[in-house]
Formats: C-alpha cells, structure tokens, sequence
C-alpha cells in the first residue's frame, strides 16, 4: 500500500510539473496578413525570447470582424491597416491605448510614426504604430518620358494615347493633390470636397485623349509598360520596381506632390493577454536587419529606419532611386474615408468615363 501511495503520488507531482511547464511556455498571438511573419523571423524571436507565436492571416475585414465579435479578446497583436483603425475603435471599442513608452520609436521613420500616432488617436489616446506601407505614385520610362514628374504632367501634349492610370478614386486623389488642393484637409467639409472633385473631373475629361486604356488589372498595366504601348502610368511602387528588374529605363518615381500610402499597422486587441509580449514582437522586427526579412516576404517595405540597408542590392537600389528621405515625408497617407464622399466621386468618374 505504501509503495502504491507513493507511485501515485510520482505520477501526480510529475503531472503537475509537465501543466506547469506547459503553463510557461509563453504565447504570442497575432492577427496579422501573408507575409508580414514569415517563418523565419518567428523562428528568430522565439529563439531569442522563447515566445511561441501563433499567426493568424488575414485581411482588413476580417481582423475588425473577429475582434468586434470578441469585443477584443482571442489576439495579442493586430495589424489593420491605419484607415481602419479610429473608426473601427470608435465604433466598437475593440482596442487597447499604445504604452508609447515600451515602443523603440528610434527604429521606426519619423514621419511615418507620427502619421500613423496622428491618424490612429481617439480621445487622446494613440492606438496604433506602423509597420508595413506601399503607395501609389507614377511609373515612367525614363529614356521616353522623363519630363513626367507629377500626376498631372501625364496629361502633357506629347503623351497622347501614351498614358494609362486607373478610373478609380485614388487618381482623384492624385491629381488633387497635383493640382494644388488638399482633398484629405477637406474630408470634414462636403462643399469643398465636391468643388475639388469638380475641378479634377474636368481635368481628367481633358486628359482623357492621352489614355490608352484605363487599367483595371496589374497584368494588363505591366503589359501595356512592357510593350511600349504606354511610356508612362499612374500605379504601384512595386509594379515599378517589378518592370524595372526587366528594362532599366521604366521604374517608379515618387510625383512632386507626393506619392499616395498605405500603412499597416501594430495595434492591441483590447482583451489581448500578452501586451508584453507584443511589445517585444514589435520592437523585434522593427529592427533594420529583421524588417528586411519581412520586406523579402512581404514584396513591401516597412516603416524600420534604415532597413533598405539590409536589403538584396537590386531592392535596395530601386527604393534609393525611387525615394529621397524628402520623397518619404512628403507622402500622402490615406485617412479614413467619410460616409458620402464616395458617392460623390463615384458621380465624377461616370461622369469621365462617359465623356
């Protein structure tokens, strides 16, 4: 009977040590898009800090879905992207203030840490720093085109039939934006932001004999710069980058009136159970030699100051090119869009496309 006792109590001191061992090993979830944790950075982290990361992909819609459901619970980091961030705390109350404090900000580029602080502020309170951005600006073949400098510039004479750009409303934007407006400043006021859409709208009726074709798709706008068909588009960086790896003439140039952007960002679900944790993931891949794992993964950069140093040398070059650190500041990042604005472009391209 004594040997029984003490058998089993072996067997429940070492049940117990294996639930406290697995009690410790710390996790990390992460709500987040294809790319942005590729296997090799979270084998990295884990190995330095022996947190266990569990990736969740997905998008935009998805993400702000699971954590209204939850109302925050279920992930420790979330990566919506900066327009979905203020509205969709506003409206749910499904995030957690940022510890500014416990942020690296040395790592991250200046401008965009203070669109992204800027944009993502409710009540006073920051919910989001950035971490991977795109834009949209012109791609060019230099040795046929290199007077196009802004967005405007492809409405020159001498490009007709030799342009293409989107029918959509970031071309709207763009061209606002070239023309001397500021459509974002004048989200708040309907008036002003019909007046401005107005005045684009007829300039693009005007533009619309140097348009070969309104791309819809990236193979058919990859197409038409390949062929020579069009000398010059609005679209992508890495579009640009991605013809200029096959003809060195063609490549994306950041327009005078600045390139439009996108960021995605780090923000905390607002149950998260590992804000610490979360922190050190941030603070982890925001370093220049790890963004650039990401970027390799991702085809995008991120917000890490200086990870273009620790890129392949032909991505490197191309994002040199592309972008001064005057480029970079002047970027035009995308805030959200108010109900009622859409309508009213969508009333100006049909009014475009028609003409």
């Amino acid at each position: 009977m004594k040997k029984l006792n003490t058998l089993s109590l072996a067997i429940v001191l070492a049940s117990g040590l294996i639930a406290t061992s697995a009690q410790a090993a710390e996790e990390l979830r992460l709500l987040t898009w294809g790319g942005y944790a590729p296997k090799e950075v979270i084998d990295l982290f884990e190995k330095e800090t022996g947190i266990i990361v569990k990736v969740t992909k997905s998008n935009n819609e998805e993400m702000i879905s699971k954590l209204k459901a939850t109302r925050g619970a279920g992930f420790d980091l979330a990566q919506p992207s900066q327009d979905r961030v203020a509205s969709a705390q506003k409206a749910f109350k499904i995030y957690k203030p940022m510890d500014l404090s416990k942020i690296n900000d040395s790592q991250f580029i200046a401008s965009m840490l203070a669109a992204t602080k800027g944009q993502s502020t409710v009540d006073g309170e920051v919910y989001a720093v950035p971490h991977v951005w795109g834009s949209s600006g012109l791609i060019v073949n230099r040795a046929t085109s290199a007077d196009i400098t802004d967005y405007t510039d492809l409405c020159k004479p001498a490009y007709a039939g030799k342009v293409t750009y989107r029918l959509k409303r970031p071309t709207l934007i763009a061209f606002a934006f070239a023309m001397g407006e500021d459509p974002f400043a004048a989200y708040s006021d309907v008036e002003k932001y019909t007046q401005i859409m107005e005045k684009v709208g007829a300039k693009l009726t005007e533009c619309k004999a140097n348009v070969k074709a309104y791309w819809s798709g990236g193979d058919a706008l990859l197409s038409l710069m390949r062929s020579g068909e069009t000398t010059a588009a609005m679209a992508w960086d890495a579009g640009g980058w991605k013809l200029n790896r096959d003809n060195a003439d063609i490549t994306f140039v950041a327009p005078k009136s600045g390139a439009l952007g996108w960021i995605d960002t780090f923000v905390l679900p607002r149950k998260t159970k590992n804000e610490e944790g979360a922190y050190k993931w941030i603070n982890f891949v925001m370093r220049p030699d790890i963004a650039a794992k990401i970027t390799a993964a991702a085809g995008n950069f991120t917000a890490s100051k200086g990870s273009d140093d620790f890129v392949d040398a032909k991505a490197k070059a191309q994002y040199q090119e592309s972008f001064s650190a005057k480029d970079i500041d002047n970027i035009k990042w995308y805030p959200p869009v108010p109900a009622g604005l859409e309508k009213i472009e969508g009333k100006i391209l049909d009014r475009v496309k028609a003409s």
